[in-house]
């Protein structure tokens, strides 16, 4: 399952990458690029929603069927061994999150960057018409 976890750590450090240089000031000449190379990525990326929620569901059913460390035959190291793989799940899951996230904002910032460029070049139509 470790490749899993790979795999959407890579797909939301490319979403953050992409979103960071989307919403860089000062990039006029490299906007037009960058928001093609946004919306070819977005299909792509789509595939991280069906996995992460699949891994969401991972998390929930470890979660549920964690063995429970109690009583006087539990000893410092399952105490150790739960505590760690809790801490797992938590971290896991709050990347799961950050995916979904991410996606969401980096296709929401992509339409409205398409809508500025569609706008913008309406506008120079009409000054230029007149």
């Amino acid at each position: 399952m470790a490749l899993e976890w790979a795999a959407l750590g890579v797909v939301t450090a490319v979403e953050a990458l992409i979103l960071l240089l989307l919403t860089m000031p000062g990039l006029g000449g490299m906007r037009r690029g960058l928001i093609s190379v946004s919306r070819m990525a977005l299909q792509p990326l789509l595939a991280v929603v069906p996995l992460a929620l699949f891994l969401a569901l991972e998390i929930y059913w470890k979660f549920e069927h964690m063995p429970e460390c109690t009583g006087p035959r539990c000893g410092p190291m399952e105490r150790d061994r739960a505590s760690k793989s809790l801490m797992k799940s938590q971290r896991n899951a709050i990347l799961v999150a950050g995916a979904l996230l991410l996606y969401w904002t980096l296709y929401r910032v992509t339409a409205m960057m398409v809508k500025m460029e569609q706008l913008s070049t309406q506008l120079k139509n009409i000054k230029s018409s007149d």
